[in-house]
């Protein structure tokens, strides 16, 4: 097996980028309050399919959670299964900073997100870093298949209909990376409680090849390669979950 490529997580860098992209637009107390800045963003547009498609607080709450590390072990997981230079879709992208550590890594990377202010803020990061890279828009329906893995870290919980999502990442990658977290009450009010034991048992029906449970085991990261998939893979699956959930 190849060895798995190195991550590079650059916090100072995302919060840069943005202080340079957004010029004397920059709100440094937007920055600091930033899922204050996204609620009171949501309530004064009021439709949350408006809202992910015209949100310049996001803007904001993505390139926090970029620099806070979050999802660095599920990047990590991801390239100990799929080394480089695979070809690997970021689904639900929004400002891609994951695809840019990845495409930074040796992946070949592509994107995928409604066209929106983060959609432009990462056409801007992609030329900043010398980058040629596509960006599909899921509102024309133009995402190719074929990939060799799709992943989308903290989006699902986004979604009106998370299995039709996966179903969307299946179709288009012989691998699948995803995260599901649990409800908090302070929850944003744009996450969407998921039924989590659901979303394990149609992972469990192709094969999962790594089950983690992170961030004081509040998120569950599932990795696995879609059906069909034989009967000693649905039972791997079962065990690796179960292990994943014991761990």
């Amino acid at each position: 097996m190849a060895p798995a490529a190195i991550i590079k997580p650059d916090a100072d860098r995302e919060l840069r980028e943005l202080r340079e992209y957004l010029g004397d637009e920059y709100d440094e107390a937007k920055l600091r309050r930033y899922e204050q800045t996204v609620v009171e963003e949501f309530r004064e547009v009021g439709d949350e399919q408006s809202f992910y498609r015209t949100s310049q607080g996001y803007l904001y709450d993505l390139t926090a959670f970029a620099a806070s590390g979050t999802k660095h072990p599920y990047l990590e997981r991801l390239t100990e299964v799929v080394p480089p230079p695979a070809r690997v879709l970021d689904y639900g992208c929004g400002i891609g900073s994951d695809g840019l550590l990845l495409l930074e890594a040796g992946y070949r990377v592509e994107f995928a997100d409604f066209d929106n202010p983060s959609v432009a803020y990462l056409r801007w990061r992609l030329e900043r870093r010398g980058f040629d890279a596509p960006i599909h828009d899921l509102d024309r329906g133009e995402v190719p298949e074929g990939f060799d893995a799709a992943y989308s870290f903290d989006v699902i919980e986004h979604v009106e209909d998370p299995g039709a999502f996966l179903g969307e990442l299946e179709r288009r990658a012989g691998l699948v990376a995803v995260n599901l977290l649990e409800e908090e009450e302070d929850d944003l009010p744009i996450h969407h409680v998921l039924p989590i034991a659901d979303l394990r048992r149609r992972a469990a029906r192709g094969r999962v090849v790594h089950y983690g449970r992170y961030h004081d085991r509040r998120s569950d990261l599932v990795v696995y390669r879609p059906p069909p998939a034989g009967a000693l893979d649905r039972l791997r699956s079962r065990v690796a979950i179960l292990r994943g959930q014991l761990g």
